[in-house]
């Protein structure tokens, strides 16, 4: 099986967003530049020593993207081994893959993270595929 690995919603305004998040929940937010598309990483829980993993199995964090005309859903992301081999399952189950490098449907690199794609499942509903780096 493929583990949800982390969470994503589209925000209109970065900082509403964060502040919304900081009062209400106590997350914590890294607000990335535009060379990351303006990207804001929620820490919902602890981390680990390293700051890299939840201490807790099972928790996961997340992150906020602008929101765009087409892109106005929560989505979630899935770890997978092979990130091809994901692509392929996922358009052979009838997905269909968008965004990624130049928004071919192929892959981007998020450095130190790993290969990332999303895709649309049969129902229309967004969701991403995520190889981290190392595997």
């Amino acid at each position: 099986m493929n583990p949800v690995v982390h969470f994503e919603m589209p925000y209109e305004d970065k900082n509403r967003m964060a502040s919304f998040y900081q009062n209400a929940f106590g997350w914590k937010t890294n607000m990335l530049g535009p060379e990351m598309g303006n990207y804001v990483v929620a820490m919902t829980c602890e981390m680990d020593e390293a700051d890299k993993f939840p201490k807790k199995p099972g928790m996961i964090n997340g992150g906020f993207y602008a929101r765009t005309e087409s892109d106005q859903c929560p989505s979630f992301v899935i770890a997978v081994d092979d990130i091809k081999e994901a692509m392929k399952k996922v358009t052979d189950a009838g997905g269909t893959l968008f965004g990624g490098a130049n928004n071919t449907g192929e892959p981007d690199e998020i450095p130190g993270v790993g290969l990332y794609v999303s895709f649309k499942d049969t129902e229309g509903n967004r969701a991403s595929l995520l190889q981290p780096k190392g595997m």
